[in-house]
């Protein structure tokens, strides 16, 4: 009777000290293979377990913003953009990573927070704090398929313009036998069809806002951009725009579907893994009469709830999931080629990784020159470049992006969609205070 009673005892106490981590992550490719290879996590350390919850782009946000801003409690780690970060942070709604590591010296010594990219870096702190790590960071660039392109007799510059894109996209467009000249996202969205629409605006000179915060999307710049990205997509792209975000959009490229792809930089490495790898080719992202703000910034990051009740547990998985043992980890399960992305400086320094990924120099480079502070034509309100680093920005942007995929589906005109957009982001901004 005395063992069973320590048995049980025993068993009691382990059942007491187990914590759950509950994760909540954007559904991309990348997370999903953190998921797969988080059982070497778990195994060495037996007292956490974890949970995942994995959505759409769209619907996380919704979610955790809702969330995390109410002190809700349902997760312990969280995935957050660059947006996001620094407004949650001044908002007290995510945990200083500094102030935790400081808490907890011994649970990840080696990190090596110096070895973040300092651009990427930055983005996520807010007073000089640090208070998300990047799982992987992202510019945007041209993607191409470089056996259509040879069989057509046509060349990709190194530095293309939207016009150029458009005469290739229209002459490499072959719907009876499956193939698009091009795909880019139209599905609703601020970081989904008004990432790839904001940057080609950016290049058209226009922007969301300028230094007084007044919106401009009735200018035009918006309408000469709006016009081009709707003929583009309709006359030389797939069936069904409006459903087309990342992952919709990586099928069709990878698959040989689609002729040419203006997306983020992390597209390179699923391509290269993919059926079509050996024919996909890169190039700069496309420019129109500016230079400026034609390829992103964005990083997708990992931060913990302050109404978290597990910080030290998530803490933990954070750092591991982030470190360079993980990058290590991914390389021998799935390939150098497949590495999250754009977060170290050891990464581009591994001559492992360089010989697997001929994209990366292109990927580091356009990642170093993307500037949120010089991305438009005009001043502007806030830093970013496909975004805009106020909190009203994520109700306009993704009202706008409802209002541009009715547009793209031929639903309203470009002047009258600009209207309604100018309309609702005035009244916004209004009612906000701006002016």
């Amino acid at each position: 009777m005395k063992h069973i009673l320590v048995g049980l005892a025993l068993l009691l106490a382990f059942t007491q000290a187990q914590t759950t981590v509950t994760i909540a992550s954007v559904n991309n490719p990348d997370m999903v293979t953190m998921q797969e290879l988080s059982a070497a996590f778990t195994e060495e350390n037996s007292d956490i377990t974890l949970e995942w919850l994995f959505l759409d782009e769209g619907t996380l946000r919704s979610r955790l913003t809702t969330d995390v801003s109410t002190g809700g409690g349902s997760f312990d780690l969280v995935t957050v953009g660059a947006y996001e970060t620094p407004l949650w942070a001044a908002n007290g709604w995510i945990e200083s990573v500094d102030a935790l590591n400081a808490a907890n010296p011994d649970v990840a010594p080696d990190y090596d927070f110096e070895d973040l990219l300092p651009a990427i870096k930055d983005g996520l702190s807010y007073n000089g704090e640090l208070f998300a790590v990047p799982f992987y960071a992202e510019s945007s660039f041209t993607m191409y398929n470089k056996a259509l392109f040879d069989a057509a007799g046509l060349t990709m510059p190194e530095q293309p313009t939207w016009e150029q894109i458009r005469e290739f996209a229209c002459q490499l467009n072959d719907p009876e036998n499956g193939v698009s000249g091009i795909v880019l996202r139209g599905k609703p969205g601020w970081g989904d069809n008004m990432a790839p629409l904001t940057t080609m605006v950016n290049t058209f000179g226009g922007q969301w806002f300028d230094a007084e915060g007044r919106p401009q999307l009735n200018s035009p710049e918006w309408n000469a951009a709006v016009t081009f990205y709707r003929d583009l997509v309709n006359e030389c792209g797939p069936a069904g725009v409006t459903g087309i975000s990342f992952p919709e959009a990586l099928q069709l490229m990878s698959t040989g579907k689609a002729a040419m792809w203006v997306d983020a930089t992390v597209a390179a490495g699923f391509l290269a893994t993919s059926e079509q790898g050996p024919n996909i080719a890169t190039a700069l992202a496309p420019i129109g009469p500016v230079e400026k703000g034609n390829a992103w910034l964005w990083s997708w990051n990992l931060a913990i709830p302050s109404s978290s009740d597990a910080k030290e547990a998530a803490f933990k998985f954070m750092t591991w999931a982030t470190s360079k043992g993980y990058i290590e980890t991914v390389a021998e399960a799935k390939g150098w080629a497949a590495i999250p992305p754009g977060t170290r400086r050891s990464t581009y320094e591994r001559q492992e990784y360089l010989d697997a990924a001929s994209f990366a120099p292109t990927v580091l480079g356009a990642i170093e020159r993307a500037n949120p502070n010089d991305s438009t034509a005009q001043p502007k309100i806030a830093p970013g470049v496909q975004f805009v680093l106020i909190p009203e920005f994520q109700g306009i942007g993704n009202d706008v992006g409802q209002i541009f995929a009715e547009i793209l589906a031929g639903d309203v005109t470009v002047e009258d969609g600009l209207a309604r957009a100018q309309e609702l982001a005035d009244q916004a901004m209004q009612d906000a205070g701006y002016y």
